[in-house]
């Protein structure tokens, strides 16, 4: 098994761990619903190296989804925000793309593209995640003012907590 297969690995596993045994129970609740969500793996749907096969990465995303999904009780809620993730990744990373093109071998992250980018690209991400994920929550454009809401706070939370991550991880900026 090669260095970055096994980096990738280790990366998926704590942050599926992080997330159903730490932060499911974080809840912040407004009346009678629930505003924040703190959602942390997909940051490791878009970590996945960029060569990485569209088939592979939509495989991957659905088995990171599904196994949250294990733990938090819910059915496909997880799974499929994470496959529109996935989706929606190589649009972004196409939208985002700088002038020169990627390099070959490139890891995504803070440090190898530069913070600016990396906090524009999770923040797509992010908001294709978390309004696919309330969507499917609510089942109904009805709650259209509460998804957004929801997306929203969640975005901003979870955006700040992965942006002290990467600050963490990779001191240098």
């Amino acid at each position: 098994m090669n260095k970055e297969l096994r980096a990738n690995i280790i990366r998926v596993l704590v942050f599926i761990l992080l997330q159903v045994f730490l932060l499911k129970d974080v809840q912040i609740v407004m009346g009678s619903v629930q505003y924040l969500y703190i959602i942390l793996y997909p940051l490791a749907i878009v970590m996945l190296p960029l060569n990485m096969p569209h088939f592979f990465l939509l495989l991957s995303a659905f088995g990171m989804g599904f196994m949250v999904d294990l733990f938090y009780g819910s059915i496909g809620v997880h799974a499929s925000a994470s496959l529109w993730l996935a989706a929606a990744r190589p649009i972004i990373l196409k939208y985002l793309e700088p002038k020169s093109g990627y390099s070959a071998g490139l890891i995504i992250s803070g440090g190898s593209l530069g913070i600016f980018w990396f906090l524009q690209y999770v923040s797509f991400s992010l908001l294709v995640f978390f309004f696919s994920y309330f969507c499917m929550e609510m089942f109904s454009f009805v709650y259209l003012d509460t998804i957004v809401l929801k997306t929203i706070i969640s975005l901003f939370v979870s955006g700040l907590i992965i942006f002290l991550i990467q600050i963490i991880w990779n001191p240098k900026y």
